[in-house]
This record gives C-alpha cells, sequence and structure tokens, in this order.
C-alpha cells in the first residue's frame, strides 16, 4: 500500500505521485489516510516551496474514491460517516496547504478524483481528460464542502449541472467555465506545468505562503484583515526575502530568494 501514494522531490518542487494506475487510481480508505499523512509531511518540508499531485503515469489522474470497497467501509450511517470524515480531512488537508499547488489532470479526474484537483490551486489538464462527479449515478448526496469548492470555482448553475446529471466534461469545457486553468496536449503537459512551477518557486516563499493565506481569508469570508493576517504582513517587511528583493531591485539584478 506504501507505493500507492509518494513523494517524488526536484529542487523546490514535489510530486505527490498517485500509482494505481491498474484501478484507474481510485483511492480506497487506506490510501486516504496515506495523503494526510504525505502532506503534513510534507508541510513541515522546508525545502518544498510547491507541491504537484499527479498519477503516476497519463491512465488517470484519479477515477475517484473505488467503489468496489463501499459495502464493507462505507455502508450505512455509521460506516459512511468514519469513511467521509477521513476522506474530508486528507482533501482538507490539501486545500489548505501552505505553499502553493497544482493538479496535473492527465485523462480522468472523477468524484473524488476531482475533489483532490479542486483542493489545488491551479489545474493543468490534456484536451483527453474527462471530468466530473458522478455522486447521482450511485445515491450520494455530495458533501457541503466540496459542493462549495466546485461552487466558488464554477457558480451555482454549472455546480447543479454537473452534479445533477453526473455529466463528464472535457477540459476545454472545464476551461470555459473556470474549472480548469491550462490545457495542454498530453507531449507537452508535463514540460508547462513544471514551466510554470519553476516560475513561482523563483518568487519569494514568504510571499507566496502569505499571499496563499491572505487569498483563503478572502475566499472564507473575511474582509477585513484578522490579527493573525495583518502580523503576516508586517511580518514579511523583516523576513531575509524582503531583505533580498530590495537589494536586488537596487543593485537591477534578479533576486535570489532562498
Amino acid at each position: 500500500m506504501s507505493q500507492q501514494l509518494y513523494v517524488q522531490k526536484s529542487g523546490a518542487i514535489a510530486s505527490l505521485i498517485i500509482n494505481r494506475p491498474e484501478k484507474k487510481n481510485s483511492f480506497t480508505l487506506q490510501m486516504f489516510r496515506k495523503l494526510f499523512q504525505l502532506v503534513n509531511e510534507l508541510k513541515e518540508d522546508k525545502t518544498i516551496k510547491l507541491l504537484i499531485v499527479r498519477g503516476v503515469d497519463g491512465t488517470a489522474f484519479s477515477a475517484g474514491a473505488d467503489i468496489s470497497e463501499f459495502l464493507e467501509v462505507r455502508f450505512a450511517p455509521k460506516k459512511a460517516k468514519q469513511y467521509n470524515d477521513v476522506a474530508l480531512e486528507a482533501i482538507e488537508a490539501l486545500y489548505r496547504f501552505p505553499k502553493p499547488t497544482i493538479a496535473l489532470i492527465q485523462t480522468l479526474a472523477i468524484g473524488g478524483g476531482l475533489e483532490l484537483a479542486n483542493a489545488c490551486d491551479f489545474r493543468f489538464a490534456t484536451p483527453e481528460s474527462k471530468l466530473g462527479i458522478t455522486a447521482a449515478n450511485i445515491g450520494i448526496v455530495y458533501n457541503l464542502t466540496s459542493t462549495k469548492r466546485l461552487f466558488n470555482l464554477i457558480g451555482p448553475a454549472k455546480t447543479k449541472e454537473l452534479l445533477y446529471t453526473a455529466s463528464l466534461i472535457t477540459a476545454e469545457e472545464g476551461n470555459k467555465i473556470g474549472l480548469i486553468d491550462f490545457v495542454y496536449p498530453p507531449e507537452t503537459i508535463e514540460e508547462k506545468c513544471v514551466e510554470f512551477a519553476k516560475r513561482i518557486t523563483a518568487k519569494s516563499s514568504v510571499a507566496n505562503a502569505g499571499i496563499k493565506q491572505v487569498i483563503q481569508a478572502i475566499i472564507d469570508g473575511e474582509n477585513e484583515e484578522s490579527a493573525a493576517i495583518s502580523e503576516l504582513i508586517l511580518d514579511s517587511f523583516q523576513s531575509e526575502d524582503y531583505k533580498e528583493g530590495i537589494q536586488a531591485f537596487l543593485e537591477k539584478r534578479k533576486p535570489n530568494f532562498p
């Protein structure tokens, strides 16, 4: 099980690899537990500036939760709540990850797979990708947290359309409605994703982590700076990144952030 999810690192970029291609990278309950563990380990890794979530190959990003185990681990209210709590805790950990995140979607992102992608800051996909939430096909009421996340991306009408019909849409359709940020052919998507990631990691990690927190506060409904956000902003003015940024500007060179 340990290799169904694992981490690869390349400089300041970590990739969380979903490695169950024979099941289209569908998630078991144990994989959700592993996801929570790995995300929290990466959260504490100060060498990492950005996280990419992706499938091990072009088979799928993730086809969602493994329905074949539902009668055992997700049947009847008590077991369903236990399962849902574990899965949502893992996805929430990814959503609240303090550094920039990218979902690299090659082909399928369905159900819980799309939930994972929607928990990331950006979504890259190929024209062949298929996206959707198919809870209506199996009689499940989709949870509020993930519904709100989808709602925030595409609005109420499109959220209802996707959920009511359990339709699968293309990445290009997703791009038009705000679900997908970038669409690239399969042969270039990895290169384009890493290129974009390096543009981010070349900038100040202090600034980017703070920007993510400020934007998240806005998404969470804040209209004024809390004491914590105010402190975060003011602390940036005494950071090593700030000193390097100012010095680089004065010396007319690119900053070299740690």
